[in-house]
């Protein structure tokens, strides 16, 4: 795996491997990676030629300075998983390289409502930050795939719209949810949990699957509210519990309201702020 860490000399090494032929996928992160990170790496090196993966924590999508200070920083564990997953390049930029004095990075695009709902609602300025990064590293690293989690759903639904928008030449593949044995979405948050809370965790996964039972049956006033009391239980309080179209991330009422839909959560595991999501329906 090559290390680099300057955006000339990364710019340098995909002229060269494109004026080859090679096609680039790329996996962008924050660090602190776990077998969820893996599962995209996996997907990028069977479906591209060439894997990049970075690491930059991305000051500008923390809302919470203290969130910033907390995240975990373990690049020598990191750089050994990717080693072993023979990752092509590690990109390991500097605040400086991402963001140069001398240029405006703001993503200048229409979100509508997109940012304002769910996340957005609870974590304001956050996806700023985030189409911020985003496309700032798809401008640098310039991949023919980009591939994120399905974790994130809101996330992917916006880098997607930004796409879009900005018509950039790059395909948005999105990897399905990586979990643990009973069920818990793997996050890096997970391991800053309490074990007894971490153990119970899995209420969030049962509670999503049991929805996706009763879809069809019941009403999704009812849904939302039986979500929401099963997940309120010691040490466990939801933050939201939504079923939106997962195409504008707008609330549903009914499953004919929509060819798209998903359920979506937040919910508070101690001092940990968890998510997850569940497809209920999607008609291609």
């Amino acid at each position: 795996m090559e290390l680099i860490e300057t955006n000339l000399a990364l710019n340098q090494r995909i002229e060269a491997l494109r004026a080859a032929g090679k096609t680039i996928g790329f996996v962008p992160t924050l660090g602190a990676l776990h077998d969820g990170h893996a599962s995209l790496i996996r997907k990028s090196k069977r479906k591209s030629d060439i894997t990049v993966c970075s690491i930059f924590v991305n000051p500008t999508q923390f809302n919470d300075p203290s969130d910033l200070k907390k995240y975990p920083r373990t690049y020598e564990a990191d750089s050994k998983l990717l080693t072993s997953l023979e990752t092509d390049i590690l990109y390991m930029p500097s605040v400086k390289e991402v963001y140069p004095s001398d240029l405006d990075t703001a993503v200048h695009v229409d979100f509508g409502n997109l940012f304002t709902v769910m996340e957005g609602a609870h974590r304001p300025g956050h996806f700023d930050g985030v189409v911020q990064v985003v496309k700032r590293l798809l401008d640098i690293v310039k991949p023919d795939q980009l591939y994120m989690g399905q974790k994130d759903f809101q996330q992917f639904t916006i880098i997607q719209h930004m796409i879009n928008e900005l018509k950039m030449p790059v395909e948005l593949v999105v990897c399905k949810i990586k979990r643990e044995d009973h069920g818990l979405a793997m996050s890096s948050r997970n391991e800053r949990l309490v074990p007894s809370i971490r153990e119970r965790a899995s209420i969030i996964r049962k509670t999503m699957i049991a929805v996706k039972r009763k879809i069809k049956k019941k009403p999704f006033s009812e849904i939302k509210e039986y979500a929401t009391h099963r997940m309120t239980i010691p040490d466990f309080k939801p933050e939201y519990f939504s079923i939106v179209d997962g195409n504008n991330l707008q609330r549903v009422t009914s499953y004919e309201d929509s060819d798209y839909i998903v359920a979506c959560t937040a919910v508070w595991a101690g001092e940990i702020r968890l998510i997850d999501n569940i497809i209920l329906k999607h008609e291609k």
